[in-house]
């Protein structure tokens, strides 16, 4: 488990400070066991990671329901859930918003998965996505949009700081499918493993 706090503007993680967004995300990487949680989910159901071994896990940091970006994104992954849980996986979204408003998110756009109500910030601040933000010269604490995509073991496989949030399951599918090609050396051929 990874501790975190905010000390003035700046974030401790793991003792060591971090004073720039850029350095948060470094904490975490690929190979990375992520960080254990517990939040609740839209219907008021304790959820952990713990609870998601033996799974593998897109889990997706968006700053609020109902918004254009986040919207964008959440109907993306609704749309690609099928394909996605034929792959392995489930997809969960947190964001700072109450159970009450996830719900009113799920229903309203007939969201198929799970999102958890992460409002004391502590699994945010766990992934170091709970960052200083900047809008029209304003500075405030918000989400870094960022999913991790977590193994069945609890290794963080794959991060994605740089989300595209119209196609968001599609740019996922694709860093998997880049993964699964190689270039065979003797031959020089291009070998596509499925």
């Amino acid at each position: 488990e990874i501790t975190t706090r905010l000390v003035g503007s700046e974030m401790c993680i793991r003792d060591r400070v971090i004073s720039s967004v850029d350095e948060a995300m470094i904490a975490l990487r690929p190979g990375d066991m992520a960080p254990d949680f517990k939040s609740t989910t839209q219907e008021g159901e304790p959820l952990s990671l713990a609870d998601l071994r033996g799974q593998r896990v897109i889990l997706y940091f968006y700053p609020k329901d109902n918004t254009s970006g986040c919207t964008l994104e959440a109907k993306s992954l609704r749309d690609g859930r099928d394909e996605l849980a034929r792959r392995g996986f489930r997809i969960i979204g947190v964001s700072p918003d109450s159970e009450q408003s996830h719900r009113n998110f799920c229903a309203k756009h007939e969201l198929n998965f799970t999102l958890l109500a992460d409002t004391d910030h502590s699994v945010c601040e766990a992934y170091g996505v709970w960052a200083e933000k900047s809008m029209y010269g304003r500075k405030y604490m918000g989400v870094l949009r960022t999913t991790f995509v977590i193994d069945a073991e609890g290794r963080i496989e794959k991060i994605f700081e740089k989300v595209r949030t119209k196609d968001h399951y599609q740019q996922i599918l694709e860093a998997y499918e880049l993964s699964l090609i190689h270039i065979s050396e003797p031959t020089r051929r291009v070998v596509i493993s499925y």
